[in-house]
C-alpha cells in the first residue's frame, strides 16, 4: 500500500459552534473546561476527527454528545489553522454552527458536559481562538437568516409572530418595527395558523403558528431571498 512521505504530526479536530434562542434572547451553548490546558475557563464543544469518519459525521457526533439532539441544522463554517493556536499541539480545527430548540435538548447530558446555555451579549472570553470562531460564526448565521428562513430551526413547532420578531431582533441586535414585520412574514405564506392562542402571553390574545414545510422547503433550495434587507448585514 502506498503512503505519503510526510514527517509532521497535525491532528483534525472539530468545534461546534451551537446556537439557541430561549424567547428573548440568542444565546451559545458553552462548556466550562476541567482539564488542562485552560481548565476553569470557556470554551466551545469539539473533539477530534476519527481516522474512519467524515467531517459531518465528527461534528454530528459533536453535536449529539452535548445535547442528545440530531438533525438539526448544521453548516461547515469554515477552517481555522494557525500554528499557534493550540499550545499543546498543531491542530487544525474544522468549525460548524448548528442551530437548536433550546427546548428539545437534553439537560442531563448538558450536565454531565459542564454545558450552559450564555447569551451572546453576556459571553465571556473563549479560550484559542474560539471567539473568533463565534464572530464568523454570527456573521454567516445574519447572511444566511436574510437569505433563507433558517431562523425557524431555533423555535418550536407553534409559535406566535411576536415571537418570530424577537428570534430575529436577537440574531441582529436592533429593534423592528411591529407592523412591518408581521406584513413582511405573513407575507411570504411560510406560516399556518393553528387556531390556537399562546396561553402563556400576557394577553393570551397572539395566534399560534406553524411552518408550512412544503413552502420552507421551496425557500431553502430556491432564489428568493427571504428578508432581502438584512442580506448586507454585518457585526
Amino acid at each position: 500500500m502506498q503512503s505519503y512521505s510526510h514527517d509532521s504530526r497535525i491532528l483534525v479536530a472539530l468545534d461546534c459552534i451551537i446556537f439557541g434562542f430561549d424567547g428573548e434572547s440568542l444565546k451559545l451553548l458553552l462548556i466550562k473546561r476541567n482539564f488542562e490546558p485552560e481548565s476553569g475557563k470557556w470554551s466551545l464543544m469539539g473533539g477530534f476527527l476519527d481516522a474512519e469518519e467524515n467531517l459531518e459525521d465528527a461534528a454530528t457526533r459533536v453535536l449529539f454528545k452535548l445535547t442528545g439532539l440530531r438533525n438539526n441544522y448544521l453548516e461547515q463554517l469554515q477552517t481555522f489553522g494557525t500554528v499557534s493556536r493550540d499550545p499543546v499541539e498543531r491542530t487544525i480545527s474544522v468549525v460548524y454552527y448548528s442551530l437548536v430548540n433550546i427546548n428539545d435538548q437534553d439537560p442531563v447530558t448538558l450536565k454531565e458536559h459542564n454545558a450552559s446555555w450564555i447569551a451572546l451579549t453576556n459571553k465571556p472570553d473563549l479560550i484559542f481562538d474560539h471567539d473568533h470562531m463565534v464572530e464568523a460564526a454570527l456573521r454567516q448565521l445574519r447572511y444566511k437568516a436574510s437569505l433563507y428562513p433558517i431562523g425557524f430551526e431555533l423555535l418550536p413547532e407553534k409559535f406566535t409572530v411576536p415571537q418570530l420578531q424577537k428570534l430575529y431582533e436577537a440574531i441582529y441586535d436592533i429593534k423592528l418595527d411591529r407592523r412591518n414585520f408581521s406584513r413582511k412574514i405573513l407575507g411570504t405564506e411560510l406560516l399556518i395558523a393553528t387556531g390556537e392562542k399562546d396561553q402563556s402571553s400576557a394577553t393570551k390574545k397572539a395566534q399560534l403558528y406553524r411552518l408550512d414545510q412544503q413552502k420552507f422547503q421551496r425557500y431553502l433550495s430556491g432564489y428568493q431571498a427571504f428578508l432581502p434587507e438584512f442580506t448586507n448585514f454585518s457585526l
